[in-house]
């Protein structure tokens, strides 16, 4: 049970400023625990959807007079929160999730959008980590 606290901490601070890698501490569960797969990828997509919404808050608070980058804010506002699916990539991620916040996206979507693509890429790493 603590491992699994563990995963939920690592994935949500991955999906914060901090660098990372939460791909690595899903691994590692896996490899300690593989009949427990499905679990681990479902507590691995909720900290580290939560800490992208975090971000996306961050991005809510942040006063519209600030500008922030402008070709992550044109990208986001081209795209809406379907570009939210690309938010788990290294580096960028959490430029669209704090622009989709400062943007005013719909937060249900962003959140639906963010969740898949994290979720689909857990899903491959406990798929290779067979």
């Amino acid at each position: 049970m603590l491992e699994l606290v563990g995963l939920l901490g690592a994935s949500f601070a991955a999906a914060t400023l901090f660098p990372l890698p939460s791909e690595a501490a899903l691994f590692a569960y896996l490899q300690a625990h593989p009949g427990d797969r499905a679990l681990a990828v479902v507590v691995a997509t909720l900290g580290n959807t939560a800490g992208g919404m975090t971000s996306y808050l961050i991005g809510r608070a942040v006063p519209q007079r600030k500008r922030l980058n402008p070709k992550v804010l044109a990208s986001v506002s081209r795209f809406g929160a379907p570009l939210t699916l690309l938010a788990w990539l290294p580096l960028i991620g959490d430029a669209i999730c704090v622009a989709a916040g400062w943007l005013r996206i719909r937060w249900w979507a962003a959140l639906g959008f963010m969740a898949a693509g994290r979720l689909a890429r857990y899903i491959l790493v406990a798929w290779l980590s067979t």
